[in-house]
């Protein structure tokens, strides 16, 4: 039976759930997606104009940190909790969450990137991938979702599984890194690629240790990463907004 938008997952059709769970996480997290990532940088510009990032290998350094002690993991943990408060329709447990994760963006710039994407990641959502219950979830936050958050409410919604929504939007967030360093560097397509391929095992690390994380292992450790998202504020000439 084809699937409608509105549909979850059918779990009595193994290809099916594994079919449509891809599409709908390939079409969400697609830079093509309308949620504005091309615009930010998450600090990187401020770290290139600085040179603190020159090259393929200060670069991938980096966004290491930042995937596995900095904004990625925190990112990551979010997702995971809100993506099981939703599918548990816990909407109290969900709406703290969503206070605690605007709470820990670090810096005005970063608050404006991630609580825009998740605007626009739900607003698109409602209107070309509606699903039951989501309406409701989003309702009962007394805080804007938070990019991380709205993917892992309308994946749950949906009924695409945990571990690879988890997996497609650490992918996602490390490739906007790279796309935003290669216009500052600049880096060529081959070299975007290298980067890509060392940090895999590092997105994988990385999800696995969201997966079985609290929310009392939240923290990072990147401080001159904050403070690159905090000195773009004031950065003279600026690609992006944050």
């Amino acid at each position: 039976m084809l699937m409608t938008t509105s549909e979850p997952v059918a779990a009595c059709d193994l290809a099916g759930r594994e079919a449509a769970a891809l599409y709908r996480l390939m079409t969400w997290l697609s830079p093509a997606f309308p949620v504005g990532g091309f615009s930010y940088s998450s600090g990187i510009e401020w770290a290139v104009e600085v040179g603190d990032i020159v090259d393929t290998a200060t670069l991938a350094d980096w966004l290491d940190a930042m995937l596995g002690d900095g904004s990625g993991f925190c990112d990551a943990t979010f997702l995971v909790h809100a993506y099981r408060a939703a599918e548990a329709g816990e909407e109290a447990i969900l709406s703290d969450i969503a206070e605690l994760a605007a709470a820990m963006v670090p810096s005005r710039e970063r608050q404006l990137e991630t609580s825009s994407q998740g605007r626009a990641f739900i607003d698109i959502s409602r209107a070309a991938w509606d699903a039951d219950g989501l309406d409701a979830m989003v309702a009962a936050c007394r805080t804007p979702l938070v990019y991380p958050l709205a993917v892992g409410v309308v994946a749950a919604m949906h009924g695409v599984p945990l571990a690879p929504t988890l997996h497609a939007f650490l992918h996602a967030l490390v490739s906007n890194w790279i796309s935003a360093a290669s216009r500052l560097i600049p880096l060529g397509q081959t070299d975007s690629q290298r980067v890509l391929v060392r940090l895999e095992a590092a997105v994988a690390a990385t999800a696995n240790r969201a997966l079985n994380a609290t929310l009392d292992d939240l923290g990072g450790a990147t401080f001159r990463a904050d403070l690159a998202s905090l000195r773009h504020e004031t950065q003279y000439t600026r690609l992006f907004r944050s």
